[in-house]
């Protein structure tokens, strides 16, 4: 009976402990996530909770060692110090950073720059439970029940006091997949005297340039004919040579890109193997020559998932 009382008292002090261990790490970063969460836009509640869970309130060997908060392993685009431990493989290459800042800045970085977490910058700021389900349906870790582990974490802890309305500072650059429309009368006059818009569609704009989804049925040709361009002009908007088949849907810039991306979107990093320069080019309403001056290793390279491409000058 003694025995059994100790064991159950020695496991409310371990419980205690753990507590004690996670406040004093929620006190000590909760500032850190909320300078990202103005960054970024990613809520505070979801990166203190991710910090908790993958670093054990700051106990874990990565952390300790390797100042890496949230199990972020190498990949391929990783070029900094490395450290091996065991994870769903034994000695897995993981990340190792020079502070616990420089963490939590990647850690932000890591998921707004990769495309298969991109849907969760249209959630709410304060949807924490949408972002949690969504990290778990984007394969951030193979736990199934993480997700309810950090909306746990954020609701014992209550984290989501922490997530009140912000300005993000830095627009996220997975903003692009909802480009905003341009009524013809307000796209700026340089486009005005160069191009006639025509006013039966939506115009779009993506980083300042206005642009078209293709419908079913149409051409480049007649897509220029509509706007009151010439076709070279169009296909040189479009880093095209020459004419070739429209799929429905694709975007069809009417006026010159840019030389770099939006300020704030300074990379990309490749979703999936077969994606090329110009495919991200029109992505973000920038110009293939410009891109490949910012890339120039990856000029004439197939690029692969993980491959990081610049977008903006000195970044």
């Amino acid at each position: 009976m003694k025995r059994i009382a100790f064991i159950l008292l020695a496991l409310l002090f371990s419980l205690g402990a753990t507590k004690d261990v996670t406040l004093e790490y929620i006190s000590r970063y909760s500032d850190l996530a909320v300078s990202e969460m103005k960054r970024t836009g990613i809520p505070a509640s979801i990166t203190l909770a991710q910090g908790i869970l993958e670093s054990n309130s700051g106990q874990s060997r990565l952390a300790v060692k390797g100042n890496n908060h949230f199990g972020i392993k190498c990949h391929n685009d990783w070029d900094g110090k490395t450290m091996r431990n065991d994870d769903d493989a034994r000695r897995e290459c993981f990340r190792v950073y020079p502070s616990v800042e420089a963490s939590y800045r990647d850690h932000s970085d890591f998921l707004r720059y990769r495309d298969r977490y991109k849907s969760l910058f249209d959630l709410k700021p304060d949807d924490y439970k949408g972002w949690a389900r969504g990290l778990k349906k984007a394969g951030y870790a193979t736990d199934p029940s993480y997700a309810n582990k950090l909306i746990g974490l954020i609701e014992e802890y209550e984290l989501h006091r922490f997530d009140k309305p912000v300005k993000v500072e830095r627009e996220a650059p997975l903003k692009i997949e909802a480009p905003k429309i341009v009524p013809p009368e307000t796209v700026k006059k340089e486009f005005r005297e160069s191009v006639k818009l025509s006013l039966s569609r939506s115009i779009y704009e993506q980083n300042g340039v206005p642009f078209v989804y293709s419908v079913d049925g149409e051409s480049y040709r007649s897509i220029a004919s509509a706007n009151g361009l010439f076709l070279r002009e169009l296909l040189r908007f479009n880093d095209l040579d020459r004419e070739e088949e429209l799929e429905p849907g694709t975007m069809v810039y009417l006026a010159r890109k840019k030389a770099v991306a939006a300020k704030g979107v300074d990379k990309y990093v490749v979703g999936a193997d077969g994606e090329t320069l110009r495919d991200i080019a029109q992505r973000f309403g920038v110009r293939l020559d410009a891109l490949k001056k910012l890339n120039p290793l990856l000029e004439g390279v197939a690029l692969e998932e993980g491959d990081t491409v610049r977008l903006r000058k000195g970044e």
